[in-house]
């Protein structure tokens, strides 16, 4: 699904900040991606999502090699990949049911042929009740699961979060990783950018990729 192959960074002619990363994200996998403050997290989720183009290195998405990817090609790629982002970044003149839904508007698409599959969504994640709701009055739990919806609306093949535990209690912490973990079990490829040792420690089955010192270190 992602391969890295001695894939290395750098901003200008200053020193590499990610040097000689070479791993696989497997298909229906689930792994967490850590490291301290400052590692190169969420440089790797941008490496992984394309926004972002290596210095050197190979990187392959879906089976296609990013170096040869034109823009229409890295948006039909991007169409199999949620992101969960770790300031939410939801639209405040929208309600919650509008920003779920914004991927498929912006597929042109009519809400007949999706009201009900966003209704199912929002329910699965506990805001059934919070449709009309704007941004600004949602909890920090509330806007998180908003935004793992809106990532998920598009039933993507590989789901990236960032930090998307940082701004919520552990009680909802631990919600949100049962979620992550259904999501799994149903088939998509997880990916959680996180410092939080306490919630990797719930889920044992989890690979662990640790980021220090600009280098990867894999622990199954």
């Amino acid at each position: 699904m992602v391969r890295f192959e001695n894939v290395g960074l750098r901003y200008g002619m200053g020193a590499e900040i990610l040097r000689d990363l070479s791993f696989d994200i497997a298909p229906q996998s689930f792994q967490f991606l850590t490291g301290p403050s400052g590692a190169g997290k969420t440089t790797l989720l941008r490496l992984i999502l394309l926004s972002l183009r290596p210095t050197r290195g190979l990187i392959t998405l879906f089976g296609e090699d990013s170096a040869a990817l034109d823009k229409s090609a890295v948006t039909r790629l991007r169409r199999k990949v949620g992101v969960v982002f770790q300031d939410f970044r939801l639209l405040d003149h929208l309600t919650t049911y509008q920003n779920v839904a914004l991927p498929l508007r912006v597929l042109g698409k009519d809400e007949a042929s999706y009201r009900a599959e966003v209704l199912e969504l929002m329910d699965w994640v506990g805001l059934g009740e919070r449709l009309h709701a704007y941004p600004p009055v949602l909890s920090g739990g509330e806007k998180q699961r908003a935004a793992i919806a809106r990532a998920l609306i598009m039933q993507p093949e590989l789901l990236l979060a960032d930090e998307p535990t940082g701004n919520v209690d552990p009680v909802m912490a631990r919600r949100l990783l049962r979620l992550f973990q259904e999501l799994h079990k149903s088939g998509t490829s997880v990916v959680i950018a996180t410092h939080d040792l306490n919630l990797m420690d719930q889920f044992d089955g989890a690979r662990r990729l640790v980021l220090g010192d600009g280098r990867l270190h894999i622990y199954d």
